[in-house]
């Protein structure tokens, strides 16, 4: 692990694994390629990422990309993390038209500009498949971003994940059924890493929609700023609390309308004190009533 620009920069053991396995079968040229495409992708993630003020804590450097970590993960609006997630693939793009380029004007070998642009190409494709933490998995994030609340579309990226991920790895296994084929180590490798780091990441979901309501200011105070209108939510008096913060969008600042038995009027109440009682409260479900 190396510290640069403020940035702990460190490589990922499945990162390790496939640099040992070049270097023992001589393909130490292509693993030095492979590694400064790696390193270009994420360092457009990382200045995308700073352009916008996010803090950004540490780059784990994987065989297709890496994975940037943030500061305010939680409390970061959708467009921005969609741009920032995009940046990297984009500069797959240049660096494999710029090798193309020149490949076709003679300044490279035909042959190492075809394979710098290959190599382009399938880091920046595979990097778009909709699978998190992928550069496509943050974008299907964003995307359903507006179309669900935060705690539904962290269930379903991590559920499309997994299923994807699950697909990879069946396969990189049935392709060894083929004359001539055997299995896609490689694929499989990432493939098992891919379905591990979203089931972990399923059953880490209340964590980090805890994680989520504690950055809850931020969208308070984005939306103060460019006087948006509170999104209103209707509940019930003895709905649980832990339900009604489940209904919480990513994008929108909340009143929340809790209406009295027999629908006889309703409490308007701001989601910062919803929040602040269901953070305090050691009981999820207890009824809003009983808490307001």
């Amino acid at each position: 692990m190396v510290k640069w620009l403020g940035i702990r920069w460190s490589f990922h053991p499945l990162f390790v694994l496939v640099m040992i396995a070049s270097l023992a079968t001589g393909f130490f040229s292509e693993l030095l390629t492979l590694f400064l495409i790696v390193l270009v992708h994420e360092a457009g993630h990382v200045i995308t990422a700073r352009a916008f003020g996010w803090t950004v804590r540490e780059v784990k450097l994987l065989p297709f990309g890496g994975v940037v970590e943030v500061d305010e993960a939680s409390g970061l609006p959708a467009g921005q993390e969609a741009m920032v997630a995009i940046a990297g693939p984009l500069q797959n793009l240049w660096i494999g038209l710029a090798a193309w380029g020149c490949g076709q004007l003679g300044w490279w070998d035909a042959e190492w500009a075809a394979y710098v642009w290959k190599a382009n190409m399938m880091i920046g494709l595979f990097n778009l498949l909709p699978i998190y933490p992928l550069d496509g998995g943050k974008l299907l994030q964003a995307a359903f971003s507006y179309g669900f609340n935060y705690f539904t579309m962290m269930k379903w990226t991590a559920r499309i994940s997994i299923a994807l991920s699950a697909m990879m790895i069946i396969f990189s296994i049935l392709i060894a059924f083929r004359p001539n084929e055997g299995v896609q180590l490689n694929l499989l490798a990432i493939g098992i890493f891919l379905l591990l780091t979203n089931w972990t990441y399923y059953r880490n979901i209340p964590y980090l929609f805890v994680r989520f309501l504690m950055h809850r200011d931020r969208v308070a105070a984005r939306a103060a700023a460019r006087g948006a209108y509170a999104r209103p939510l209707f509940v019930s008096g003895k709905q649980p609390i832990g339900s009604v913060m489940r209904l919480l969008w990513r994008e929108q600042y909340h009143l929340v309308y809790v209406m009295e038995p027999g629908g006889q009027g309703a409490r308007v109440v701001p989601e910062e004190r919803l929040i602040d009682r269901y953070l305090t409260e050691r009981d999820p479900h207890r009824a809003v009533m009983e808490l307001i």
